[in-house]
């Protein structure tokens, strides 16, 4: 109870504050393109009383968590193994890394033509981004262990699965999920980006024909909303964290 209302007052704070900004950007504009944050949070509330805007939250929603636990169950392992095992790292490292750079988002015409313009295409785009940031990382901090902890555990016997239980995992999984919280912005991200194109349903659906009707209310409340659901993801992803990686909060509280 104590951490749920400690999280409740920082994003209470958080939005008090850009609720302000807002509100005084919006005075200085006179309100028509950029309106009033009590306006926009009415027509949040009234979109929220409606079917249709829970059918766009709701497929937003799939194509971000679908896209993100995609990405953590491809990626996870594989920079494990890239990070503890050297003949398969000089094999993917240079692939991986010269690819790294590329923005993955100009493929997205070709996912389209690939996959076609349902969610699988959408879906792909995201797992394909975050999973760079997920593979990349856990393969440096996997890389990063000493070799003493290795040692270690081989001296009393360890196997291969003893090194992966108490050294490997330990070492891989903060990075790892550090990588997926701060995924989750990214994925929102391009998420509002693939649903901009060819598709009818989505959040991202949403804001973009609102303002191609100059609808700014409805448009602000489909921003609301995609903001509310990062927000969610972040905490969700920041609880299983906890939840995997206890012995480190542990540590930190001692």
């Amino acid at each position: 109870m104590v951490r749920l209302f400690n999280v409740a007052l920082r994003y209470g704070l958080v939005v008090l504050v850009m609720g302000v900004l807002w509100k005084l950007a919006a005075v200085s504009m006179g309100g028509v393109i950029l309106p009033d944050p009590e306006d926009a949070l009415v027509a949040l509330v009234q979109a929220m009383s409606t079917q249709i805007f829970w059918e766009h939250f709701g497929v937003s929603l799939y194509r971000s968590v679908t896209g993100m636990g995609l990405a953590w169950i491809i990626a996870f392992p594989l920079g494990l193994v890239m990070g503890s095992v050297k003949r398969v790292d000089r094999v993917l490292s240079p692939f991986v890394f010269l690819t790294y750079p590329v923005p993955k988002i100009v493929l997205l015409p070709i996912f389209l033509l690939l996959l076609g313009l349902g969610d699988t295409s959408k879906i792909a785009m995201i797992a394909l981004i975050l999973g760079y940031q997920v593979l990349v990382t856990t393969r440096d901090g996997v890389r990063s262990i000493h070799p003493k902890y290795f040692d270690s555990v081989r001296s009393l016997g360890g196997g291969h699965m003893d090194v992966l239980r108490e050294v490997l995992l330990p070492a891989a999984l903060p990075h790892g999920f550090t990588a997926l919280r701060l995924g989750t912005g990214v994925s929102v991200a391009v998420l509002f980006f693939v649903e901009s194109f060819a598709t009818t349903r989505g959040l991202g659906y949403m804001i973009m024909d609102a303002w191609g009707a100059m609808d700014y209310l409805t448009m602000f409340s489909g921003i609301l909303g995609m903001s509310i659901m990062g927000a969610a993801l972040y905490e969700v992803a920041n609880v299983l964290e906890r939840k995997a990686c206890r012995w480190m909060f542990l540590r930190a509280k001692d």
